[in-house]
């Protein structure tokens, strides 16, 4: 089996490309400090899946400490999603994002040269792209324009990946751009768990729904839409976790550099999302009306064809199946 490494693969994302990697018939090594997520997600990936899953403890701007898991375990590609990813605490800590973002990239990318892996697959994000323009979002899209530092870091490293691999033929880069990731593993196991307040949609509601916040807050009720709130394109975790593996895999991760929208091209707005949270879990969720958020695009939608054309992925699952998973966490 191919030993795939799988930076911050105790948190969300990685957690559940590990399950899709198994399932696929490769062997993750997860490498994570837990410093949002806990050990004991292990013990759950490792039912989920029925395997014994190797996992390493590890800050990757350790150099020394990750040279040695280099050395010990032959590695056939990198997934990369280690890295910070709240906007709000971006903002109030944008030194910290990019010592930790920024800097455990170049780590890592460093300690792949010296190993001779050249096959990485980066966690990026749509908040690389700019506002305003024609939907919906295509990977030539503009870029750039970032509204906070957690953006700012995702689209710096897109550019250090884009001239490592003009520099270097050896390399083989996929750049996944995600879409809103929601909900969980069917088997309710796994879950996303961000600290505070959560200032994504579906986790808002979650937390409302177990009665660990009041009501939920809808940021502005006046954008230019059917109901006047944001419309966003919700993307299952699973199919996110699916395409990482589609993209080692029917891609055989090619040389040069690739670039990737994951969301499933149709959008969804906030009171929609909550219509069929309620429908399918049988919960209601009170809210009420704030302020719009400084920044907020009234339509953010992708164009998944690049990789319905390349790998020959498509989204499995739709609102109303991820509303039924997210049901077994609660």
């Amino acid at each position: 089996m191919k030993n795939v490494f799988i930076t911050g693969g105790a948190g969300y994302i990685g957690s559940h490309c590990a399950i899709s990697l198994i399932k696929n018939g490769y062997s993750p090594i997860i490498l994570d400090n837990f410093s949002n997520s806990h050990q004991r997600l292990i013990k759950r990936l490792e039912k989920i899946t029925k395997k014994k899953i190797t996992f390493y403890n590890i800050d990757i701007r350790d150099k020394k400490k990750l040279r040695l898991i280099f050395k010990k375990h032959r590695c056939y590609s990198v997934i990369h999603c280690a890295g910070f990813k709240a906007v709000g605490e971006s903002v109030e800590k944008p030194l910290s994002y990019f010592d930790n973002n920024i800097g455990s990239t170049l780590a890592l990318l460093e300690c792949m040269l010296e190993s001779k892996v050249f096959k990485i697959i980066f966690s990026s994000s749509a908040t690389v792209y700019d506002d305003k323009q024609k939907l919906p979002l295509k990977e030539n899209s503009k870029i750039g324009k970032t509204k906070n530092p957690y953006g700012t870091s995702k689209y710096i490293i897109e550019r250090i990946l884009k001239d490592l691999s003009k520099s270097d033929i050896r390399w083989s880069i996929r750049i996944a751009r995600y879409f809103n990731p929601i909900s969980n593993h069917s088997s309710g196991l796994i879950k996303e768990t961000p600290k505070g307040v959560p200032t994504n949609l579906v986790p808002y509601i979650i937390k409302v729904a177990q009665k660990k916040l009041p009501l939920l807050k809808v940021f502005g009720k006046n954008y230019k839409t059917k109901d006047g709130t944001a419309i966003r394109d919700y993307i299952h975790v699973m199919d996110l976790a699916n395409g990482h593996v589609d993209m080692i895999k029917k891609n055989r991760m090619d040389k040069g550099l690739k670039i990737y929208n994951f969301g499933t091209g149709k959008g969804s707005s906030v009171l929609k999302v909550v219509e069929i949270f309620e429908k399918q879990t049988g919960i209601s969720i009170p809210y009420k009306f704030t302020k719009k958020r400084k920044g907020d695009a009234s339509v953010t939608i992708c164009s998944p064809n690049k990789a319905l054309k390349e790998i020959n992925w498509k989204n499995k699952y739709d609102l109303k199946q991820a509303m039924m998973d997210i049901k077994k966490i609660l």
